[in-house]
């Protein structure tokens, strides 16, 4: 695994944060020392696909990255006829996380594309992740996916959806975000690459409360949805479609 050193010098110009080779290359590195959490996350993610798998069905992991929640799920499905498919625009992400997945044999087959998620048609969804994904998207274009994802989930399907959340009240989103710097001080990282990493993301992430999260899951179907996970200003959530 390749150290994230990608901010640790100063940087003339500092670039909106890509999905590139540069960042393919460590997002395992920077994603466990960024995102407090994570690897609890991806097992239970594994573990929702076990509980609610329905045979003859996709699973749909959008904004894959290098494949972490498709293996996750694919080591859990037992279930007969199923599929699993990842979405990623990163061509970077996309080649290293079809090797990943080729490196461990299942027989649940898992189909990479790359591709725009708000493009995608899906269709016949036992689950559908969105992991740290719908925070990169334009809001008004967050609804919309959500709709689609929805109207593919089968009776008892579920939405995992996972996200850096803002706070509505000033203090308390000051705390969490303090809380989420000593977090990755901790791991390893300097202020100059805190503060780099920061900018970079400024123009291209845009985080939302918990509460706009549930107003839009419930606005496009979802009637019942929670928060399962939370550490600082990171959350998890998951959505029912009623069986």
């Amino acid at each position: 695994m390749h150290k994230d050193h990608i901010y640790a010098e100063p940087l003339a110009h500092i670039q909106d944060f890509r999905f590139d080779d540069q960042v393919a290359d460590v997002f395992p590195d920077m994603i466990q020392r960024s995102v407090p959490g994570y690897q609890s996350i991806i097992q239970t993610i594994g573990q929702l696909a076990s509980r609610y798998q329905q045979a003859n069905s996709h699973f749909y992991d959008l904004g894959c990255s290098l494949g972490a929640a498709s293996l996750a799920m694919r080591r859990n499905i037992s279930a007969a006829g199923c599929k699993i498919i990842a979405v990623d625009n990163s061509p970077a992400m996309v080649q290293r996380c079809q090797r990943h997945l080729e490196a461990f044999r299942s027989e649940v087959p898992v189909t990479v594309l790359e591709g725009d998620i708000r493009e995608v048609a899906f269709e016949n969804a036992a689950m559908v992740v969105i992991n740290f994904t719908l925070q990169f998207l334009a809001k008004q274009d967050r609804s919309p996916l959500l709709k689609k994802v929805y109207q593919a989930l089968k009776p008892g399907g579920i939405l995992v959806l996972s996200e850096k959340i803002i706070s509505a009240h000033s203090r308390s989103n000051q705390l969490l975000v303090d809380l989420h710097h000593d977090f990755k001080r901790a791991n390893g990282y300097s202020e100059l690459e805190i503060s780099q990493k920061r900018t970079a993301l400024e123009n291209v992430m845009q985080p939302d409360s918990i509460a706009a999260h549930q107003q839009r899951l419930e606005q496009v179907g979802f009637t019942e949805s929670t928060v399962w996970f939370q550490c600082f200003n990171f959350c998890s959530m998951i959505a029912f479609k009623q069986p």
